[in-house]
């Protein structure tokens, strides 16, 4: 639901834009693993959204065989601590695709508040947008 599947050649660009982002912008997304089991399960992390605002955008991304065990929430979880604790932010911005349900059921548990839409390049739709501000 964000723009793949992808060649070989496209993940390795993507891959070294990602390295080159991490170490420009100081935030990243950090890879999963299952603790029991030590799979790999997806990553989760943050990206800069407003940084002029210190508004970092979260974002978690899970293989299928993890889907619906709690790991994006308890991943979601750690990384807003992260933002606001360690980072200062003073909200966190999040979205997902209009289809992934279970995306914005997470959100909502989060406490996210729903703020419109915005268009998400990767995808070339719009996507509901989400702010989370600490209380």
């Amino acid at each position: 639901m964000i723009g793949g599947p992808f060649s070989e050649s496209q993940v390795a660009d993507k891959l070294s834009q990602e390295i080159a982002y991490g170490q420009s912008q100081t935030i990243q997304y950090w890879p999963i693993f299952h603790l029991a089991t030590g799979d790999f399960v997806g990553c989760a992390g943050l990206r800069p959204y407003k940084p002029a605002e210190e508004i970092p955008e979260l974002g978690f991304h899970l293989l299928p065989a993890f889907w619906g065990k709690g790991l994006a929430e308890e991943a979601a979880r750690a990384v807003i601590l992260h933002a606001f604790f360690t980072l200062g932010a003073k909200a966190s911005y999040a979205g997902h695709h209009q289809q992934n349900h279970a995306s914005r059921h997470i959100l909502e548990k989060l406490g996210f508040t729903f703020i419109g839409e915005e268009f998400y390049p990767p995808t070339g739709l719009m996507h509901p947008a989400y702010l989370l501000a600490p209380s």
